[in-house]
């Protein structure tokens, strides 16, 4: 080719013989400008999953006629002083008179069936109704909150389906859940990502306290312990006292999984900042650390449920006619009495301790891996992983002339306990806020009164904050992730599609798997149970009765903790949930290095647990 027919660049390019190219690159296919990076990104399996869902997600949503489902929850009924029934909705006080028959809704079911039948839209998307049903021979007045939901079957799942497999591929979860939130936004026919999708649900009061606590408590203390060297000196007291390799260090993990039992992400933030300098210390890997923290979280908090799981998870349990379930006092009464049956709970937490002291037979390949090269090598993380906790929280930043103590881990660590535990026998549910603002104010005052300058201190907690950055933006997509699945209708679909199976011995495992795919493809557990519940225990209640088996009320405690535990796999295995991802960022670990390692113990544990409901439905038959 003559030199006039040639691409001649102003100056000369070096070789790049580990590319292939010799002479002058080519920015065209194949070459590093913007053309050649536009082809190769073009050329990865992300990119042409991402676009061709995107491009159904669009068509679905502005030319499929979506499915109307209608969502009943029960209120509870009260009675005022003049001995008239109402119930309490958003706030307010709703008689008789102020809600709708049940009969005359505009929204009750069989009017919803004819709708999907015939086209059209709900007018009316929730309401409060009220009926009269029998409990014990006498008539009681029942209130339900109506509300629409929709899906549109199998792509309904697109968002969350689209976040997992590109979190899969890529290994970058940002991007990926970006992605999911996305193709989800196009399937609700919102394009205006940023002011229809990401600000609506950013903006609520759950959003801001997990920004508030995350980045500026969170983050805070663990810089703060980082500046003060509290972890280190904590880490060098267990090791002269209890600690003696990596066993011990687990089985510290494990420990302190127990003792934090009041709520799951409050436990995965603790016993891994907490135990991370030990298990360095004595090269336990961070996929082991991770494991350990994640299955003693929500598995501990679902087992000893002496926090707000009972108070929320009850409202969903009415069933009417059922005497058992008629009041709160006797909805929670049942979740306690259904608790010795949370058996992937007590797998779980049983498999975690053989885990830590090196006696759980079924772990991986992925996990000996791990393990080996940790012990091996002293590597904590697989080569490439991106570990969500950053350095300045993996390495000590004591100023000069400041001696590290363990008061400084101590007083604030207790403190937060303390003011959680306390605030929980009060009000019923721990103050996380008030327990971790305590405690960075507590840190922050020792470490100025042990010698600290001020300047020092406020660098540590601005440190922490940094530290914490990526793992805080995952969490916050996360639970956009969350809700734009649960708006798109995925749960519902697989509700509907798997309630139709009726077999009695087989219900229980139905539901388990119905709840581990919804779980796992929200990243939420409690999203799970307020979809979930409702539908799973009036249809276990009819299939007990349908088939005549002698112990009805034990068959519907089976399904419960079917429902409940089934959650808690789904959700701790989920690389989109928040207990996934803060068990992560406390000890160091890649996000999908600790999804793919913990899996496999999980789901032995889940599947042991599914042959232990089986057994007791036939008992219960």
């Amino acid at each position: 080719m003559a030199d006039s027919q040639q691409r001649r660049y102003p100056d000369p390019l070096p070789h790049d013989d580990a590319a292939g190219l010799h002479g002058p690159r080519d920015y065209y296919p194949g070459g590093h400008g913007l053309g050649g990076g536009i082809i190769r990104i073009m050329r990865t399996p992300a990119t042409w999953v991402f676009l061709v869902a995107l491009f159904a997600a669009w068509y679905v949503g502005k030319h499929v006629q979506p499915t109307w489902v209608v969502e009943q929850v029960a209120l509870e009924t009260r009675i005022d002083s003049e001995g008239r029934p109402y119930a309490v909705y958003e706030g307010d006080r709703v008689y008789t008179e102020d809600a709708v028959p049940l009969e005359e809704s505009p929204i009750r079911p069989e009017e919803i069936e004819r709708l999907n039948r015939e086209g059209g839209e709900p007018e009316v998307r929730e309401q409060v109704a009220v009926t009269e049903v029998a409990v014990n021979a006498e008539t009681e007045t029942a209130f339900y909150e109506l509300s629409i939901a929709q899906h549109w079957r199998f792509w309904s799942l697109l968002p969350a389906l689209v976040a997992i497999v590109l979190c899969w591929i890529t290994r970058e979860p940002v991007t990926s859940l970006f992605g999911g939130i996305v193709v989800g936004a196009f399937l609700l026919g919102r394009y205006d990502i940023t002011e229809e999708v990401l600000m609506p649900i950013l903006a609520t009061p759950d959003a801001v306290g997990i920004l508030l606590i995350y980045m500026w408590l969170l983050g805070g203390l663990l810089g703060l312990w980082s500046r003060t060297g509290a972890a280190e000196a904590f880490a060098r007291m267990m090791s002269r006292h209890f600690v003696r390799g990596p066993r011990t260090a687990k089985l510290t993990a494990w420990i302190l999984g127990i003792v934090f039992f009041q709520g799951s992400t409050v436990s995965a933030v603790l016993v891994g900042t907490t135990v991370k300098p030990l298990a360095d210390e004595h090269k336990v890997s961070s996929e082991e650390l991770s494991y350990v923290v994640d299955s003693t979280s929500s598995p501990i908090a679902g087992f000893l449920a002496f926090n707000a799981w009972p108070g929320y998870i009850q409202a969903f349990l009415f069933i009417p006619g059922v005497a058992f379930l008629a009041t709160e006092t006797d909805r929670v009464a049942f979740f306690f009495k259904s608790l010795p049956l949370s058996f992937y709970c007590i797998f779980a937490v049983i498999g975690t301790f053989l885990f830590s002291i090196d006696k759980m037979p079924l772990i991986g390949q992925k996990f000996r891996d791990a393990i080996k090269r940790s012990r091996t090598t002293g590597e904590l993380t697989a080569p490439g992983a991106h570990p969500l906790s950053s350095k300045e929280l993996q390495v000590s930043s004591v100023p000069a002339g400041y001696t590290p103590h363990v008061i400084d881990f101590f007083l604030p660590l207790g403190t937060l306990i303390a003011i959680a535990v306390v605030t929980f026998g009060i009000t019923g549910s721990p103050q996380v806020r008030w327990a971790f603002g305590a405690a960075v104010l507590l840190a922050m005052f020792l470490a100025v009164l042990r010698g600290m300058t001020i300047q020092d201190t406020v660098g540590g907690f601005a440190e922490g904050m940094k530290g914490i950055i990526l793992g805080l933006m995952i969490l916050l997509l996360a639970i956009v992730v969350g809700n734009v699945s649960r708006e798109a209708g995925g749960a519902m679909y697989l509700v509907e599609l798997l309630g139709e199976w009726l077999p009695f011995f087989l219900l229980p495992v139905i539901l388990l798997i119905l709840t581990i795919v919804i779980a796992f493809s929200t990243g939420t557990s409690w999203g799970t149970y307020a979809v979930t519940f409702p539908l799973s225990m009036p249809l276990a209640w009819e299939v007990a009765h349908a088939q005549d088996m002698s112990n009805p009320m034990l068959f519907l405690m089976v399904c419960f903790a079917a429902v409940l535990n089934g959650s808690i796999y789904g959700d701790q295995c989920s690389p989109i949930s928040d207990t996934t991802v803060l068990s992560s960022m406390s000890t160091g670990a890649d996000l999908m290095d600790h999804v793919k390692t913990q899996i496999v113990p999980a789901t032995c544990m889940a599947a042991l647990a599914a042959v232990c409901w089986t057994v007791v439905a036939f008992i219960a038959a």
